[in-house]
């Protein structure tokens, strides 16, 4: 969540200054701060077993809940003039979020590793140095992924096939939109 929250502030500082700064906190608190609060919610109050949603059967609705976020906040981007890249940013959400989604109702992709998989290729999109940004952002994500392995929340394959959706997402999204 941390990373959903942080990257929209990046790319839109690094893309605009501060006006795209405070694009990305309208992004980032929509796309990131109201899931967190709720998920915070839902698990003090039983509606979710942990923070990681660990049992797939707890995920479909907080899904639907999430894409619905994002989806206004895509809305409140483009009605509002945001930057192209701010809407490619909010849109790649949605293609991580249509591509992973529908997998979790049947294998537990790891959505850790997808979120962190797009958010590598979008920064070594608006970043200089791309190379290194990609060869430093495979280390996080593979780092990430052992992480999710280690505590059993996800196999190996289920945290690579989670790296290779979110990053593919976001590659088509940009291609076709910037």
């Amino acid at each position: 969540m941390w990373i959903v929250i942080s990257l929209p502030l990046v790319v839109g500082a690094v893309t605009s200054g501060w006006a795209g700064f405070g694009w990305g906190v309208l992004a980032a608190a929509l796309c990131g701060g109201v899931p967190a609060v709720i998920i915070f919610g839902g698990v003090r109050k039983g509606w979710f077993g942990d923070w990681h949603i660990g049992e797939r059967s707890q995920r479909p609705k907080l899904v639907a809940v999430i894409v619905a976020l994002v989806t206004v906040a895509l809305g409140l981007l483009v009605v509002l003039g945001a930057p192209q890249v701010m809407v490619a940013c909010v849109v790649i959400m949605l293609a991580t979020l249509a591509v992973v989604g529908p997998i979790t109702l049947r294998w537990k992709i790891s959505f850790h590793t997808a979120v962190a998989g797009g958010s590598v290729v979008m920064l070594a999109w608006v970043l200089p140095a791309p190379v290194v940004v990609l060869a430093g952002g495979a280390v996080v994500v593979a780092l990430i992924g052992w992480a999710r392995a280690e505590i059993r929340d996800h196999t190996p394959a289920q945290a690579l096939a989670g790296a290779i959706a979110g990053a593919a997402a976001t590659a088509v999204t940009l291609t076709v939109m910037l």
